[in-house]
């Protein structure tokens, strides 16, 4: 397929600014691929489309404060730097993104807090925008990461035009969120409060947790009209022994397995046996899914609403099939969905 299939019109005032005033009171549109039904419903709902030893696969990784706001050494000009990756605990260095990019060269320090007190030196030059840094501290390395975590701000994507406010501490994280690592929220898992959690349990649904560090890719533009040319970036995915067994057993009995997000389709379909079963891993993916795609391992999926020619619309468009999704798409922005991270959700059945 081409990209310019995946293409919409979004009016910009559906791009929702703010998360809804209750997690699970989102709006929920439902599809069902076997009829083309389209119900709306609310997020809490969603209990309704499970029922016992059906499972819902979560990711419970947890984003840290990846925005670092500091001065350049000399000049006290502002620069911006995004952590994309720890490289090495023991010397401190990380991959990022800075901005401007321009003014940042290898040798330069730079000074974050209000007085300075934590200094990094640049190392190298990755891309145009991507440099490795070194943090230049001799705190032992919990009160070192520690110290990095106060300063840093709340990652929120681009298209969130505000400054980070105090309840995006919150809420731009799942209530389940565990193992640090993300640079961006696995935005499905946002709509669950531990509320609904607790409701789904009552009905015996099985919630395992998997882990899926979101990289700062789930944001990286398409660029290439043939999506066979197309490279993800990698992250790191883990899955335990434990949630293995849960999702195959599922699987064997004929119960839904929902993943919630895209975030757990890739990590599953990237540890597929050659039964069709879940293999417990821990290792990186850059699996890339767009139609025609074959899955193998979950039967639903709940998500949110997705960028116009983004690669997780691609996904759900391969999962839900291509015309439904597109039409579903187009009904959502007639009644007014909220789009993006804090947007509205939709479960496919």
């Amino acid at each position: 397929m081409k990209l310019s299939e995946f293409d919409y019109h979004l009016p910009k005032e559906l791009i929702a600014e703010y998360p809804a005033d209750l997690r699970d009171e989102s709006r929920l549109m439902v599809v069902h691929r076997d009829t083309g039904e389209i119900e709306h419903r609310l997020f809490k709902d969603i209990v309704d489309y499970f029922d016992e030893g059906d499972v819902l696969v979560l990711n419970n990784t947890k984003v840290f404060p990846a925005r670092l706001i500091g001065t350049k050494e000399k000049t006290g000009a502002k620069i911006e730097i995004f952590l994309l990756r720890e490289l090495d605990p023991q010397t401190r260095l990380w991959d990022v993104l800075v901005e401007p990019a321009r003014k940042i060269r290898i040798g330069n320090k730079l000074f974050f807090g209000e007085d300075g007190e934590m200094v990094a030196e640049v190392i190298d030059n990755t891309t145009s925008r991507g440099r490795t840094i070194r943090f230049l501290s001799d705190e032992p390395y919990e009160e070192y990461r520690k110290h990095l975590n106060e300063l840093g701000k709340t990652p929120l994507p681009k298209y969130i035009k505000r400054e980070e406010e105090d309840f995006d501490k919150e809420r731009y994280q799942t209530v389940y969120a565990k193992k640090e690592g993300a640079v961006a929220a696995p935005t499905a898992g946002l709509h669950f409060s531990k509320r609904l959690l607790k409701r789904l349990e009552f009905k015996d649904v099985l919630l395992p947790e998997i882990t899926l560090h979101v990289g700062i890719g789930t944001f990286s533009p398409v660029e290439v009209e043939d999506l066979a040319k197309h490279k993800m970036d990698s992250e790191y995915f883990e899955i335990t022994e434990e949630a293995a067994d849960i999702i195959n057993q599922a699987l064997d009995k004929g119960k839904k397995v929902a993943a919630v997000g895209t975030t757990v389709v890739r990590a599953l379909e990237s540890s597929v046996s050659a039964s069709n079963r879940v293999v417990p891993s821990a290792t990186w993916t850059h699996k890339f899914i767009y139609p025609p795609y074959n899955f193998k391992i979950p039967n639903a999926l709940i998500t949110n609403f997705h960028l116009p020619k983004s690669t997780l619309l691609m996904l759900v468009a391969a999962f839900g099939g291509y015309d439904l999704i597109m039409k579903a798409y187009k009904i959502a922005v007639e009644e007014k969905y909220r789009f993006y991270s804090y947007g509205d959700a939709m479960l496919i059945i």
